[in-house]
């Protein structure tokens, strides 16, 4: 694993092109929210480092294994692979992640050669507190969303710390075990448009 950045967060400069090998770990968790103002208030009262509002477009392509992605945002723009299981609740996730400086010419190939799945159009709140990451979302015919997702990424750090973190947080942000969402965005928004 190499790290590339001083910080958390995904991001790209133009022209700069970053590979992250080997295949970190990410425990995560997904959870509708109908109180995004209560997540949003723990999270400046915990000293979370506030990223930014990020205007994401997720383009999902035909792969025959795992998930595959190109993220176009004003903070995040990423080509992303990662396979994981649907399953309700912290759920691990390996991935792969490569800044891309041109999103359009990397959709134009990908779209000839693969074909597009899905789309997902979202506004995302960004936060994080050391290695975890926090997601207020805002999905396009979908609604509102928390994600939660500690990683090994910048540190090494035991799968079971990493669910211990995701685990601490469920309480502290009140996400309910029947607001866990097991399924990804593009899922199901791929559900709803069949």
């Amino acid at each position: 694993m190499i790290n590339l950045l001083n910080h958390p967060g995904y991001q790209c400069s133009p022209g700069v092109v970053f590979l992250f090998l080997g295949m970190p770990l990410n425990v995560e968790i997904k959870a509708r929210t109908i109180q995004p103002e209560f997540a949003r208030t723990y999270l400046r009262n915990s000293k979370a480092e506030f990223r930014g509002m990020d205007l994401q477009t997720d383009t999902y392509f035909n792969v025959s294994r795992g998930r595959l992605k190109l993220r176009e945002g004003n903070i995040e723009n990423n080509l992303i692979y990662y396979e994981r299981q649907n399953v309700a609740g912290a759920k691990e996730s390996n991935f792969q992640l490569v800044g891309v400086p041109d999103a359009e010419g990397l959709k134009d190939v990908l779209t000839r050669s693969l074909g597009v799945k899905i789309v997902v159009k979202k506004k995302r709140e960004i936060y994080f507190i050391r290695n975890v990451k926090f997601h207020i979302d805002e999905v396009e015919g979908l609604g509102n969303f928390l994600e939660i997702e500690a990683s090994d990424l910048y540190a090494n750090i035991s799968k079971e710390k990493l669910q211990e973190q995701c685990a601490f947080y469920l309480t502290e942000l009140r996400i309910r075990e029947e607001d866990h969402i097991p399924f990804s965005y593009s899922d199901m928004l791929f559900a709803l448009n069949k």
